[in-house]
């Protein structure tokens, strides 16, 4: 049966406006070309879509033709604002922008862990609240959340978690309550490969695995151009995977004895001192520091023998799902980088006949943000392009 002239309308709307969210600027010329449409056709939607203020004239194509210039179209970047918020056990950053995904402000607090709910959860919300205000945004449309822990796949919210502070779960609804805004809450790790897969070293990937090396450990699942969470939202918990050198057993409530303890920040620290190199009192934040130091310092046994715990937990999940290729993500692999994914990839050979390339992501901690930006704006531009929206 044939799309009814309301339906195709609303189909090549859609359409155009998908690539001008890709593409940039075009012409109405452009817009034919690419969409196949017939030029009465782009003209009506020109005018459609500049009527309802999704799109306007940005510019002039310069060409040299006979005639006027042609008028250069574009999403009107201030039709909606947007926010991303990457919560840590340590406190909170996050970023304003505008439909484009154009960066307008930029803010960070951080939270102590001995912190009440209600206070923290006020000064992350009054954070986003005060830089959004600053940034000249009277109202938010859509605001994406990474949080590490499980998403509950059907009630959308995060689940309760060992080891992880209570205003964490509290400050999901405090913003939904606060803030006349979609708020999209994602697993950080998940958020972390969208923005490599998207803006990173996954670019070229349909199929691959995120290998999350942070403070914890993590692993996110990219199938087919899908992200796969999972039938409980635990897909990619590898930390408790059981491996080998750990000296005991993860549990249901405790990942300790699993992955966490050979590739966590704290077991990289401990590595790093065994290896005679200086570590500061400070443990976790100091894992990708002392990553990069030894790459910097060719401190071969130490790489090799990390390298040969990455590759263990790499090894389970490509014997698995055969990715075809496996990201070390977050700042430990970020700060690794081409180094340390060669070495993870000599040892992974020999661990698996399943051909796989490593990668050293190209975002480190700053994918989360950028994940749940994308989020946002993929969300509000769902909305703001639906038909009859």
């Amino acid at each position: 049966m044939p799309a009814s002239p309301s339906t195709a309308r609303a189909i090549n709307d859609r359409l155009a406006l998908r690539l001008l969210q890709h593409e940039g600027p075009l012409t109405a010329g452009q817009l034919k070309t690419m969409t196949g449409l017939s030029r009465p056709t782009v003209a009506d939607l020109v005018e459609r879509l500049q009527g309802s203020g999704l799109i306007g004239v940005v510019g002039e194509s310069g060409a040299q033709r006979r005639g006027p210039n042609a008028r250069v179209y574009g999403i009107v970047a201030d039709r909606a604002h947007l926010a991303a918020l990457d919560v840590r056990t340590q406190g909170v950053s996050l970023v304003v922008a505008d439909l484009l995904g154009v960066t307008l402000a930029e803010a960070s607090l951080p939270i102590s862990r001995d912190t009440d709910t209600e206070p923290a959860v006020e000064r992350a919300a009054a954070l986003l609240e005060r830089t959004a205000r600053d940034a000249g945004v009277t109202r938010l449309h859509s605001v994406g959340v990474g949080v590490p822990g499980l998403i509950d796949p059907v009630s959308g919210e995060l689940r309760d978690a060992t080891g992880l502070p209570a205003w964490h779960r509290r400050l999901v609804t405090a913003l939904q309550e606060r803030l006349p805004a979609t708020v999209v809450l994602e697993n950080e790790t998940n958020l972390a490969a969208v923005a490599e897969q998207r803006a990173g070293a996954a670019r070229d990937r349909d199929t691959f695995v995120l290998l999350w090396l942070g403070h914890g450990v993590g692993a996110a699942l990219f199938l087919d151009g899908r992200l796969r969470r999972g039938a409980s939202g635990g897909a990619g918990e590898i930390g408790f995977l059981p491996v080998p050198d750990t000296g005991g057993l993860p549990s249901a409530a405790d990942c300790n004895g699993g992955f966490h303890s050979l590739a966590g920040s704290v077991a990289i620290c401990e590595l790093a001192e065994k290896y005679g190199i200086e570590v500061p009192a400070s443990r976790g934040p100091a894992a990708a520091a002392l990553v990069a130091r030894a790459v910097a310092a060719d401190e071969d046994d130490f790489l090799d023998v990390l390298a040969h715990r990455v590759s263990l937990g790499a090894a389970a999940v490509v014997s698995v799902l055969d990715p075809g290729c496996v990201v070390l993500g977050g700042e430990v692999g970020l700060a690794g980088g081409t180094e340390l994914a060669g070495r993870v990839g000599r040892r992974l050979a020999a661990l698996t006949p399943l051909p796989t390339l490593v990668r050293a992501g190209e975002l480190g901690g700053t994918a989360v943000l950028r994940g749940a930006l994308l989020t946002a704006r993929d969300r509000a531009q769902d909305e703001l392009f639906a038909p009859g929206a």
